[in-house]
């Protein structure tokens, strides 16, 4: 029986041939056909039939059901994450999942693909000693892969949702404090690349931000440093945009991190410079070449050692810088557009836990602002003793107690805005 691009042949026994046309095929121009043998009543048969030519209706091609989980990735990367990631985010995600996905469901055929089969690929990394914070990464990435697969209609549902998957725990990030930070750039400050840690700890730029740094970017006047752009490294270095629109920015240079560069800018040897005159970092090493930002991590551990103090990253010294602004008193929205976060509630988010005394400070000030115009609470929230001429114990129940405290805050506002 015919139905539109589809055929229903009985077999006998129950058993039905149920033939879809998928078209013809680039190469041979001969007919591909979906064949599936459905046992059970005509209506069974049917009903697959009729599933089958809803999926093409909604724009499926009927072939990727035998599309394996290889093919898929490739195709994910390519049309996917090539056009709308950074090339060392689209890299990573294809480490990621030729590591640990391809040689376990690789030969899968997306359609056959199971929550159970995902599961036991995490169990199994787990059961290698990897870290919850790698397992939850994959599954990250093989989750958006599988969502966007629902999305072009190739699967139903996604797999990969309401698993199982291990939490990473949050990490105490490593800073240096006041002091830390002092020793550390006075020993630095003795080294090749002294000026580049110095700008890197007060500023709080990324390495790919600072390695990226053309002498074009700095206003000497105003002693500012344009971020523009990123420095990436793949089978060559590439200047890269930066890692999302707010992290263009303008960052606010100290007075002697801006002395030191101009006076590395008019001192610069004269050495072999590889890459083109108008694309030359600041920061490059002997050979002229831009510096590897896993050597320079190398060399800041070295730092670290020879001056006494714990192994961090690299990365930390934006933590670092970050740290100190907030513990300085800046305000987390400077903070925010001197790091380039997308809000200052991100900011806070990140470093709040390593500032305890900002719950303090903001404490005494609301304190400070509760005791104003003689009010004195004591013991018992509900009796207030206002002191002064002719002072008299007033007993007043809780919402009068805010209606009281509030009317005194309108006023302090109001003389504020006078003055």
């Amino acid at each position: 029986m015919a139905r539109k691009n589809g055929q229903i042949i009985a077999r006998g026994d129950g058993r039905w041939l149920v033939r879809v046309y998928l078209g013809r095929d680039q190469k041979t121009c001969r007919r591909k056909y979906l064949n599936r043998t459905i046992r059970g009543g005509f209506r069974a048969a049917q009903h697959f039939l009729n599933a089958q030519l809803k999926k093409s209706d909604q724009g499926r091609e009927l072939d990727l059901d035998r599309l394996t989980v290889n093919e898929y990735l490739d195709r994910w990367l390519k049309l996917a994450v090539q056009p709308k990631l950074r090339s060392k985010s689209a890299s990573d995600y294809r480490a990621l999942l030729d590591r640990y996905i391809r040689p376990a469901l690789g030969l899968h055929t997306l359609r056959s693909l199971a929550p159970l089969d995902l599961q036991r690929v995490y169990h199994q990394m787990y059961e290698k000693g990897l870290s919850k914070r790698t397992i939850h990464y994959v599954h990250a990435v093989v989750h958006a892969a599988l969502e966007q697969a629902v999305g072009w209609r190739v699967m139903m549902t996604n797999p990969a949702s309401d698993l199982a998957v291990p939490q990473p725990a949050r990490e105490q990030m490593r800073v240096l404090d006041p002091d830390e930070a002092r020793r550390f750039l006075e020993y630095a400050e003795r080294t090749r690349y002294g000026v580049l840690f110095s700008l890197a700890l007060t500023t709080g730029m990324r390495p790919s931000e600072y390695l990226a740094l053309l002498w074009s970017d700095i206003d000497w006047h105003a002693h500012t440093v344009s971020v523009v752009r990123t420095l990436e490294k793949g089978r060559g270095w590439t200047f890269a945009p930066t890692k999302r629109p707010s992290s263009r920015r303008q960052v606010k240079l100290e007075s002697w991190v801006a002395g030191r560069l101009w006076h590395l800018y008019i001192g610069e040897p004269s050495i072999p410079d590889l890459s083109p005159p108008t694309a030359r970092p600041i920061f490059r090493s002997r050979s002229g070449r831009p510096v590897n930002s896993d050597y320079l991590a190398r060399t800041f551990k070295r730092l670290l050692r020879a001056v006494g103090l714990e192994p961090m990253r690299l990365y930390d010294l934006r933590h670092t810088a970050a740290t100190l602004a907030l513990a300085a008193g800046v305000s987390a929205k400077v903070v925010s557009e001197q790091l380039g976060h997308a809000s200052s509630a991100f900011t806070l988010d990140c470093y709040s836990h390593v500032l305890p005394h900002m719950q303090t400070e903001a404490a005494m000030r609301v304190e400070s602002l509760l005791r104003m115009g003689g009010l004195h609470v004591e013991g018992n929230p509900t009796q207030i003793r206002k002191t002064g001429v002719g002072s008299a114990e007033l007993h007043l129940s809780p919402r009068d107690l805010n209606r009281l405290i509030n009317s005194q805050n309108s006023a302090f506002c109001a003389q504020q805005g006078e003055r």
